[in-house]
């Protein structure tokens, strides 16, 4: 599937081709903390298939909980998060969907490391529903 990503200002730009299939939910706590809230979603592109049109990204380098060295990609301006890569030879780009135009079409499939997940994400259904604010 062919996407579009932009950050919040538009500075920096993207495009890639994603398998939707691989579409996953992390729970880890350096997902938690990055984003700012519960998890994070993303999408592996290969490096073949993801190409930067605009902008140059910020490079955050983070040790994961699994001992793996990960570069975190963000806009330097706006502060949204882009990708997760290994830090020298990224074989793939973990996009964030959050970015990405068609995110309304990448439903996950998968979730990770819900050891760390917040016991209220996964029952959402009783909760008051509005709208808007």
């Amino acid at each position: 599937m062919k996407i579009h990503g932009r950050c919040h200002c538009g500075e920096l730009t993207y495009e890639a081709e994603v398998d939707p299939a691989q579409v996953s939910i992390c729970h880890c706590t350096d997902c938690q903390i990055l984003t700012g809230t519960a998890y994070r979603v993303s999408v592996p592109a290969k490096a073949a298939d993801f190409r930067i049109i605009s902008g140059v990204p910020k490079i955050y380098v983070k040790t994961a909980e699994s001992g793996n060295a990960r570069a975190q990609a963000f806009c330097a301006t706006c502060g949204t998060p882009i990708y997760a890569s290994d830090v020298n030879h990224p074989a793939a780009f973990n996009l964030r969907t959050g970015a990405i135009a068609e995110r309304a079409q990448l439903k996950p499939v998968r979730q990770i490391w819900c050891h760390s997940a917040l016991a209220w994400v996964q029952d959402l259904g009783g909760m008051e529903m509005r709208e808007r604010t």
